[in-house]
């Protein structure tokens, strides 16, 4: 088990599951003020910060909800079929691979991953943030390729 906690505010949209929340549609549209255009009714500001039932890894795992680790690979059974599930839906739909983001989570640390995951996940044309999901730059509608 994790010895040394993360802090909280850092660690915000560093997903337990290796899901980088910084590029997800819900938080994007809530922090970029843009809930009405992508027609959602709320945002999200990041799945720790919200304290709630993750619809996903949280909500199936009493040791992420009671807080006893902060990450996936921390756990015996990790990667469980909860973990795989969630990996293999964002592979599909996202090209996101969130088991691999554990693993480097694990290497480097979350502090390190999330500059990592800043800079991959920047507009190369006006520098703001790219929905995974959209692939679209919520600051300038700029698609990358």
């Amino acid at each position: 088990m994790n010895t040394k906690r993360p802090d909280p505010e850092m660690i915000n949209l560093a997903g337990p599951c290796g899901f980088y929340c910084g590029t997800c549609r819900h938080y994007l549209a809530r922090v970029k003020g843009k809930l009405a255009e992508k027609n959602l009714k709320a945002g999200c500001e990041g799945c720790r910060i919200r304290d709630k039932n993750c619809a996903f890894i949280k909500k199936k795992c009493a040791l992420i909800r009671k807080r006893e680790i902060d990450f996936c690979f921390e756990c015996d059974d990790y990667p469980c079929k909860h973990l795989k599930k969630i990996h293999n839906r964002h592979v599909l739909d996202d090209d996101i691979h969130m088991i691999d983001n554990l693993v480097r989570i694990r290497e480097v640390g979350p502090e390190q991953w999330l500059k990592e995951q800043e800079e991959l996940w920047s507009c190369p044309k006006c520098g703001g943030k790219v929905c995974v999901m959209d692939r679209e730059c919520y600051d300038c509608g700029y698609r990358p390729t």
